[in-house]
């Protein structure tokens, strides 16, 4: 679906629900990781794209101070008082706009704007995202209704700032303990190009990728297998990570590197190390990933992809079955690179593929799947794209 016939379907569901126009319509991208996994929230490297499935959020403004939200995904409205904006209190979907809500509300007060000059709000979120993929829903939701809030309240806030917004919408308010990329990846994103992000300093800088140019396209394989960040895998894996690092006597594993592995064997556990090692090692694969694409060009991203999912498969643990045939199936289908993407637990893989071969590679994943007796695939190409933005 194009941006255009999502934002009219945004337009006309707006109007459906709240009888009048809105007042403006927003829109954010989900992403893609390429490499660089569970390393954000360790102050670590990634390395994202932002793509071109999108959210847009229809907005306008109240004359009275409520807020009511409703999404064309899920049935029903919400609606609260930004005077009664609990964020222990919201739940289900409409915990991640309203929590970005909250949290900008939070960011007014910082500013000196006081919480009762807010106006109420109505949105609505129109979306292609596939949820539950790994694709990160959730940031394209979070950041095209911080992008509208941010302008209809008048906050004048940066897209760094918003980006952090987001994140404290999905850690204090969903329960989720993510890093910062996805948020960043969504607002930050340019056509052909990879956002390679410091999570400690939030230094991002914008990398050509070249991959039209050289022929390459990426194939995302979604295995149908969802999953939650608020389940209990991922704040599990979070907490081996800060485990592993205060017992190496450092303040995050952003401050290890290869060369303190063979200490930290000695220090740790076997399943904490395993964990650290997956940090360690995926924080250089980022680096030597960009160095590559850069000296190299495109094509010799693939085996870092590669290794990454051997790191997360075995030393993060955080494959499934659906995941390792994704991969394996794409490898051996004549991809140049391939591995799991987003949280884990399910959710979907991404290949490095010859714009050539996409067609045969998919129908060969479609047909592995098949025989292992899986729920099918859905495999679609995506390219890095613009990031969140104002439609109208």
């Amino acid at each position: 679906m194009t941006t255009t016939e999502l934002s009219q379907q945004g337009r006309e569901f707006f109007a459906g629900q709240f009888g009048q126009p809105p007042d403006g319509l927003w829109s954010a991208p989900g992403r893609v990781n390429l490499i660089g996994e569970h390393t954000d929230y360790n102050n670590g490297f990634v390395f994202p794209i932002a793509i071109e499935k999108r959210t847009v959020a229809a907005a306008g403004l109240r004359s009275d101070r409520r807020l009511r939200v409703a999404s064309s995904s899920f049935p029903g409205m919400v609606e609260v008082s930004l005077d009664e904006l609990d964020p222990d209190a919201l739940q289900g979907w409409a915990a991640y706009p309203l929590g970005v809500a909250w949290a900008m509300a939070q960011a007014a007060g910082e500013k000196g704007i006081p919480g009762a000059q807010l106006a109420g709000v109505d949105l609505t979120l129109t979306s292609d995202v596939p949820a539950g993929a790994g694709l990160s829903s959730s940031a394209a939701v979070e950041c095209a209704a911080a992008l509208a809030l941010n302008e209809l309240w008048g906050l004048g806030l940066g897209r760094e700032e918003l980006a952090r917004i987001g994140q404290l919408a999905e850690n204090r308010v969903v329960g989720a303990p993510t890093g910062i990329m996805d948020q960043s990846a969504s607002l930050l994103g340019e056509p052909d190009h990879g956002i390679l992000l410091d999570c400690q300093s939030l230094r991002a800088e914008s990398v050509p990728l070249g991959f039209a140019a050289a022929g390459l396209g990426l194939l995302v394989i979604d295995t149908r297998t969802s999953h939650s960040h608020a389940d209990g895998g991922y704040a599990s894996r979070r907490r081996s990570c800060e485990e592993g690092a205060k017992a190496m006597g450092v303040p995050s594993l952003r401050a290890l590197g290869p060369g303190d592995l063979p200490r930290a064997a000695g220090v740790l556990d076997d399943e904490t190390f395993r964990r650290v090692r997956h940090i360690v090692t995926e924080n250089q694969r980022v680096l030597d990933t960009v160095a590559a694409l850069q000296a190299e060009g495109p094509s010799a991203v693939g085996p870092f992809l590669n290794e990454s999912h051997v790191s997360m498969r075995d030393d993060f643990e955080i494959s499934t079955p659906e995941l390792d045939l994704a991969v394996s199936a794409a490898q051996s289908l004549g991809a140049l690179g391939a591995r799991m993407t987003g949280g884990g637990f399910g959710g979907a893989a991404i290949a490095l593929v010859r714009n050539g071969d996409a067609a045969g590679i998919t129908e060969g994943l479609i047909r592995e799947f098949a025989r292992a007796g899986f729920t099918a695939p859905s495999i679609f190409p995506v390219s890095a794209s613009a990031g969140a933005r104002r439609e109208e």
